[in-house]
């Protein structure tokens, strides 16, 4: 795949924003992408908005038109949904834009305001992204993510302390990140005490509800030091996780990370650090298997043993503190993996920073796995 260079990238603080409305957050988000970049307004093409909820929680479904008026753009703005996939889709839809050579400068944003609400609007609007017989069984997506726990536990003999060091680290690297949601490090005594959601899946092996923003520049302009994105992919599988072959594999991620490594040219021994889709627990183990990492079966015991954990000389994944601990603004999180991923290879991380990464991996699902958005940075 032609690269096409990221000139800028901003976060928001990620948490429970009471007194910030979704136009404070992408206002703050776009303003510091713009000036990193030395941009202004009138030099964007185009915006891609990656957001879920926004229609069912906010009453507002228009926002490609809300935030083009909000922003003064006016040259073309278009809203993303993927269920919590929306951001990378909104990345991957300006990857698009770039390459068609239609656009020199595309916005994208990705924003979600989930903490105004009840958090059983927020589980029924979340739902909305799962199949029929899901929701009429009144199953959420705990319990839907908790059945591929078990499947993995009998069939790999994965165990719940394994699961719940994913959490320890990823509550770790959030320590070391001043925009993530929580900053305080958990044992895993702490995650195995904590109140059971669907067993055998936790409280502190859920991801929160969290408010956020995030933005990046994309450019078909050439920079010094450049981060390029080299590849981006997108696969779909089934609504429903009763349709599918396996409960132990993400087929989208599989085929996705695939597809990725082939346009970059790329193995995933190649990758130096990762941000993956770690919604619950479980879902960081399936990742690393999914995506090539490790072998099926060996993902957790590796995760327990630290071998992901910032200071790894293989490779170091959710530095952010990933969804568990940085925060799941759903519509938000696939375009704030790519900004940590670029600060990760631009040597910006600060205290997590990873010593001399130069290539970087996200990957972000929507639902229970019917979408998969992978993304490979590089450093020149």
């Amino acid at each position: 795949m032609t690269p096409v260079r990221i000139l800028s990238g901003a976060v928001s603080k990620f948490g429970e924003l009471w007194d910030v409305s979704p136009r404070d957050l992408v206002k703050e988000v776009v303003q510091k992408a713009l000036t990193e970049a030395g941009l202004t307004t009138s030099s964007i093409d185009g915006v891609f908005v990656g957001n879920m909820l926004a229609g069912t929680l906010g009453n507002q479904d228009h926002l490609g038109a809300f935030f083009s008026e909000e922003l003064g753009i006016f040259r073309g703005s278009i809203s993303v949904e993927g269920a919590c996939a929306s951001g990378g889709l909104a990345v991957h839809s300006g990857v698009m834009a770039i390459l068609s050579e239609l656009y020199h400068h595309v916005l994208v944003i990705g924003v979600e305001k989930m903490t105004d609400h009840k958090p059983e609007d927020v589980a029924k609007g979340l739902m909305g992204a799962g199949s029929s017989a899901e929701r009429e069984s009144g199953a959420t997506f705990p319990s839907l993510y908790a059945l591929m726990a078990v499947a993995h536990m009998e069939k790999y003999g994965t165990t719940e302390e394994q699961m719940a060091a994913v959490s320890v680290k990823n509550h770790f690297h959030a320590s070391l990140n001043p925009n993530a949601q929580f900053h305080t490090p958990i044992t895993i005594e702490q995650v195995m005490k904590s109140s059971c959601i669907a067993s055998p899946l936790k409280l502190l092996d859920c991801s929160p509800i969290t408010d956020g923003a995030a933005a990046i520049i994309l450019s078909k302009n050439k920079t010094k030091n450049e981060i390029s994105i080299i590849a981006s992919s997108v696969e779909t599988d089934t609504l429903g996780v009763a349709e599918r072959e396996s409960l132990t594999s993400l087929a989208s991620s599989v085929h996705a990370s695939k597809e990725a490594y082939a346009q970059a040219g790329i193995k995933p021994s190649d990758i130096d650090v990762a941000e993956v889709h770690d919604c619950f627990s479980i879902a960081e183990i399936l990742a690393m298997e999914d995506l090539g990492f490790f072998q099926k079966g060996e993902a957790a015991e590796a995760i327990f043993e630290g071998k992901t954990k910032l200071g790894s000389k293989k490779l170091v994944v959710n530095t952010s503190g990933g969804l568990k601990a940085s925060g799941h603004p759903v519509g938000a999180t696939g375009v704030k993996q790519i900004v940590e991923i670029y600060e990760q290879l631009k040597g910006k991380a600060g205290k997590r920073q990873v010593d001399g990464a130069k290539i970087g991996l996200t990957h972000n699902v929507g639902g229970s796995g019917a979408t998969a958005v992978i993304h490979i940075l590089r450093r020149n």
